[in-house]
């Protein structure tokens, strides 16, 4: 399995209008796509207009070359980036080790 980890910032005063546009975002969108495994969605506590969204993707294809290049990516992009302060920085992961409640 792969980890996606997007780096997201929103304008100060948005945090419950994106958390509602994301949470639309995944549920209606994201968990359509083929490969979609899993997600979190964490907001910082020092920066709240800082998101870290975490999708797990089945493979890397499924996130890059699938989903970025079909139709839901449009979709999903309508729904979110008008509540980007700037261009999300996007990484992929592999695991190496976990101990057994890092998933919680």
């Amino acid at each position: 399995m792969i980890l996606e980890i997007a780096d997201i910032h929103i304008p100060p005063g948005k945090n419950a209008e994106f958390d509602a546009a994301i949470q639309r975002g995944i549920e209606t969108v994201i968990a359509r796509a083929e490969g979609y495994r899993a997600h979190r969605i964490v907001r910082g506590i020092e920066s709240p207009e800082r998101y870290i969204l975490m999708i797990w993707w089945q493979t890397l294809e499924d996130h890059t070359v699938k989903f970025r290049g079909g139709p839901l990516f449009a979709e999903w992009r309508a729904i979110v980036q008008p509540f980007f302060a700037a261009a999300p920085s996007v990484e992929h992961y592999s695991l190496v080790t976990a101990s057994a409640g890092a998933a919680s």
